[in-house]
């Protein structure tokens, strides 16, 4: 849906662009940012490497697991109704630790997977169980502690302190976990 959506503003830009006789101003707008889109991968990859790096190491050395099994208690808090000792319980701490160093694409192959067990002991094919809602709003929302993609931004556009931004996003995320688990948890008993 999000494609169609985007195409249709490219399409409609594009038709608006020949209609008032402003291709040149469209050309230029594709060149700059193409030119700046490949700068901002160029100066994000290294940073990006060099975390997804560090966490294939945690998780090959077992680390992930260590963190799996800190966070256990409070998953089956979380998610009542997974079975104890279920699959799905790595999968999800695997994708908030990813998440909490600020890492979504290493956190996104994790979240598919545990979206894909959560499937797999969902009653009503048809209808997302209460444990997948529940670690939808907690992966949307969830905690980090660093942001590695916000601090390399700052980095690329010349910030004097890139990490300073650390804390606003620890309470920030924080709040919004905690506000979003709380939501979920009142339509829950609502509608049960």
């Amino acid at each position: 849906m999000i494609n169609k959506i985007w195409g249709f503003f490219i399409v409609v830009g594009i038709i608006f662009c020949l209609c008032t006789e402003k291709v040149d101003i469209l050309n230029n707008e594709i060149l700059e940012c193409t030119k700046s889109s490949l700068d901002m991968i160029i100066k994000i990859f290294p940073v990006m490497a060099l975390w997804l790096g560090i966490m294939n190491i945690a998780k090959v050395s077992g680390l992930l697991n260590k963190f799996s099994k800190l966070l256990s208690p409070l998953l089956r808090k979380l998610f009542p109704e997974i079975p104890e000792g279920h699959e799905s319980f790595s999968f999800i701490a695997s994708n908030i630790v990813a998440n909490m160093f600020g890492l979504g694409n290493a956190a996104t192959p994790f979240g598919l997977k545990a979206m894909k067990s959560l499937q797999e002991i969902n009653k009503n094919k048809t209808v997302a169980s209460r444990s997948m809602i529940t670690f939808l709003v907690l992966n949307t929302s969830g905690v980090t502690i660093i942001p590695t993609t916000i601090i390399s931004l700052r980095m690329m556009y010349g910030s004097k302190n890139p990490t300073e931004i650390v804390v606003a996003c620890i309470l920030a995320t924080l709040f919004s976990t905690v506000g979003g688990l709380m939501m979920d948890r009142f339509l829950a008993r609502k509608r049960g």
